[in-house]
């Protein structure tokens, strides 16, 4: 990434921000992302957590019942966010360190998302 790239955050985020309560069954979870082709939700009763693939995918690698397997049995929580101002340099650092592949965008309240896949589009 140009050392000199003034991309910021609020130029490639995702919105509408996609939600999901966290008593929704992982089922609906699944569909939604396939259907929209999206890979995280935010949770919006879970104080700041996010539900992605890979945890519906380490249910179904756990033999849990997606029907009856919620949102919240297993969504990451504490999750690290990011402003619409900052930098996308600061970002991809970010992913690294936090080893992760998604940041929900805050500003006063939930905004977007930023995902490795906007920084991979970003670099090319």
């Amino acid at each position: 990434m140009d050392l000199e790239d003034r991309t910021r955050v609020a130029d490639v985020m995702s919105t509408p921000l996609e939600t999901v309560g966290a008593d929704a069954p992982l089922r609906e979870v699944a569909r939604r992302m396939r259907d929209q082709d999206i890979s995280a939700l935010v949770v919006t009763t879970g104080g700041g957590c996010i539900v992605t693939q890979s945890d519906v995918v380490g249910a179904v690698a756990d033999d849990r019942d997606l029907a009856e397997t919620t949102v919240r049995d297993v969504m990451t929580e504490a999750v690290e966010t990011v402003t619409p101002d900052l930098m996308m340099q600061e970002v991809a650092a970010m992913m690294t360190m936090y080893d992760v592949k998604h940041l929900p965008v805050v500003d006063d309240d939930y905004v977007g998302m930023v995902s490795s896949t906007d920084v991979a589009e970003h670099l090319s």
